[in-house]
């Protein structure tokens, strides 16, 4: 009987691989038709790819013969002229929506791209703008949001809105799990997880959903996920359960039930379970607000125990005590749960003992948004609570928070580099900011005694106004964009970088009015490195600029590279510190704004978050690769350092770093020749 099952299964199974090779011959054909065209013609070639292509993913094995043909595709232009032309630039968090569109083209194009990605993460195509490392990364990503995509059926929706497409996506992602494993992407994701939330990021969003898939592979009992996975239960617990009163999720009003019959001793112990699964992960729970807002009829301490505060969180909790309570009343709520967070970590930080800021949080607090606003915050974040909560939670958590403002997929880091370094740095300045922007829809800063108006000033570096921002940074992003690129306009003409004179007035008064940059402007070519390095240890390496600690943070620019080493881009960055480490290793902390600043930069040089010292939202390196991706940096011109006492070994391991990576084709004719010779330095 089976020999005779397997002779009646073989027919069919062959006439299905015979019609898979056949649409892969045609797809081959329309892909050299697409490679062959001109440029202007190449968008009536691209309809005949993406239906062949379709058609294949529909087959059994399609995924996989597509995977084999990622790099012809890109390279005959599929991608052209869309999102997916720059995959070093993707979000992981939005290939849901593409995924689950109704547009077949959509569907098709996200999926070649993720079989595009795998080829690379394979390591069997060389991309010029991404490494395997940073491809797997997001693959993991990808799967780790999208885990119902691998052990779910379409939904009523799907079928109705996608029809057969919805299978695509499916069969997409059991060839992406079968080709990374399962069990490899659970606990890769956990890790991942939890490496994303040292560096205590305020937009948490993308993490929560990572978790609540995790969530829902744990409980379905379809589910093998063998011995992986065993890290996730304080992760899942601190969304869902984190206390005896909400162990099995039980809803927002049933703990409510149960909050109005508890005593002291059972407030006591949610409280204490709450703060210390908040303080652990970084995340809060939607059931936190609701114990906040009931323990504001109780005692204070309880209060100061929900949000794990020390001594100092406390005093400032007492001093301030109306001021909280109307915080907590207006900003947190279930909708809103990270509100908590950010507002014990301002209170952590004692700002609000600085004169200006309580009365601007009270400003606040009554403050009316602009039309413009309401729509701009109702459109990214729903309507869940009102407009005006929705933003006092992102002013509390960038409070609370400085160093977890991210840029989003956006060129706006000069923008999310100030509206850190102010809540870091001068939070009143920060809060005018946040008035003016969502309030008057205006913001006017003045360029060397001349004011610039947000909405005077023509376009600004984004080509459309970012979405994928926190609340504050959604709002006043777009005013300070405009008006950054508008101070860069005003220094056409002058010779040298226009960053000398925009970043001093564009961040504050304490940016260096010193200014040093190692690459020629005009030529793009290395200019005097060795003594920029001089300068740089001088005025901020404590063994040469006299046991100085850095007292304001400073603006600076990297030369990022990717794993390789090869030059990605320009990319500003604020220097905030220069320590030993733990390992007596001296190091610079420095804040990120490109969401995610543990990355691999080449030849060794791996950016740490965790585990060397660094506080929440910092990053570090080694004080010379630091310096070997740096760029440009601002300093006190009245207090350099002794440049003499930098030995000439110490910035020849620095300037190896610079000739090895961004600097390799930047080396000025000279130094090249020099390098050459048989005495030269290697």
């Amino acid at each position: 009987m089976t020999t005779h099952r397997h002779e009646q299964e073989s027919p069919p199974a062959q006439a299905a691989g015979d019609k898979l090779a056949g649409l892969c011959d045609k797809l081959d054909e329309a892909i050299a038709l697409l490679a062959n065209a001109r440029a202007f013609a190449k968008p009536g070639k691209l309809p005949r790819v993406l239906d062949t292509a379709r058609r294949v993913l529909l087959q059994e094995g399609g995924t996989a013969a597509l995977e084999r043909r990622a790099r012809a595709l890109e390279e005959a232009g599929v991608f052209l002229g869309s999102d997916w032309e720059t995959p070093q630039f993707l979000v992981p968090s939005l290939t849901t929506q593409a995924l689950k569109s109704p547009d077949a083209n959509t569907v098709v194009i996200e999926a070649i791209s993720e079989l595009r990605l795998l080829a690379v993460a394979k390591g069997e195509y060389l991309h010029p703008h991404l490494s395997a490392e940073q491809a797997h990364h997001y693959l993991t990503q990808v799967m780790a949001i999208n885990l119902w995509l691998l052990f779910g059926a379409p939904s009523e929706a799907e079928r109705e809105t996608q029809g057969r497409l919805a299978q695509i996506p499916r069969h997409l992602f059991r060839h992406l799990a079968e080709r990374i494993g399962y069990e490899y992407i659970i606990d890769r994701l956990i890790d991942e997880i939890w490496r994303i939330l040292q560096q205590r990021p305020i937009q948490v969003e993308p993490v929560k959903q990572m978790v609540t898939q995790i969530a829902v592979c744990q409980a379905n009992p379809e589910i093998d996920l063998g011995i992986s996975g065993q890290g996730a239960d304080r992760l899942v617990s601190s969304l869902y359960g984190p206390t005896r009163a909400c162990r099995e999720d039980p809803g927002l009003e049933v703990y409510r039930e149960r909050l109005a019959s508890m005593d002291s001793a059972a407030l006591q112990g949610e409280a204490t379970g709450f703060a210390r699964a908040m303080h652990d992960t970084g995340l809060v729970s939607p059931y936190h607000p609701v114990l906040l807002r009931h323990l504001l009829e109780h005692n204070d301490h309880l209060l100061t125990e929900a949000l794990g505060l020390s001594s100092t969180g406390r005093d400032c909790l007492l001093c301030y005590r109306e001021l909280v309570s109307a915080l907590i009343r207006s900003g947190v709520h279930p909708a809103t749960p990270q509100a908590a967070y950010g507002l014990a970590l301002m209170l952590e930080r004692g700002i609000l003992y600085q004169p200006p800021v309580a009365p601007a949080m009270w400003r606040q607090l009554g403050l009316t948004l602009s039309e413009w606003a309401k729509a701009r915050l109702n459109l990214a974040f729903g309507e869940s609570v009102s407009p005006r909560a929705r933003l006092l939670e992102g002013v509390l958590c960038m409070l609370g928070l400085p160093l977890g403002v991210g840029q989003g997929n956006n060129p706006t880091c000069q923008s999310a580099r100030a509206l850190s370094m102010w809540a870091y740095n001068d939070p009143d300045y920060l809060l005018q900011m946040v008035a003016w922007a969502a309030r008057d829809d205006e913001i006017i800063m003045h360029f060397e005694g001349q004011p610039i108006s947000s909405m005077e000033s023509s376009g600004g570096v984004a080509q459309s106004l970012p979405m994928d921002l926190d609340p504050v940074s959604l709002i006043v992003v777009p005013h300070l964009d405009r008006i950054y690129a508008e101070m860069g306009r005003r220094c056409i003409g002058r010779e040298g970088d226009p960053h000398r004179w925009v970043n001093p007035e564009f961040h504050g008064w304490w940016s260096g009015r010193g200014f040093r940059i190692n690459v020629d402007v005009t030529s793009g070519r290395l200019h005097e490195l060795d003594t920029f390095l001089r300068h740089f240890y001088a005025s901020y390496h404590p063994y040469y600029n006299g046991n100085q600690p850095l007292i304001h943070p400073q603006p600076a620019g990297i030369a990022v590279t990717d794993s390789a080493a090869r030059f990605i881009g320009w990319h500003a960055i604020t220097v905030l510190r220069v320590n030993l480490d733990p390992s007596d290793t001296m190091r610079v902390y420095f804040y990120n704004p490109n969401n995610d600043s543990g990355q691999d930069w080449g030849d060794g040089i791996k950016v740490s978050t965790a585990g060397n010292g660094e506080r929440f939202g910092e990053a570090s390196l080694p004080f010379e690769q630091f310096a070997s991706r740096l760029y440009i940096f601002h300093y006190d011109p009245l207090e350099r350092g002794e440049l003499a006492q930098i030995t000439q070994e110490e910035l020849d391991r620095v300037i190896g770093y610079v000739h090895r990576s961004w600097g390799a084709d930047r080396v000025p004719p000279t130094d090249l020749q020099a390098l050459q010779e048989p005495g030269g330095a290697p």
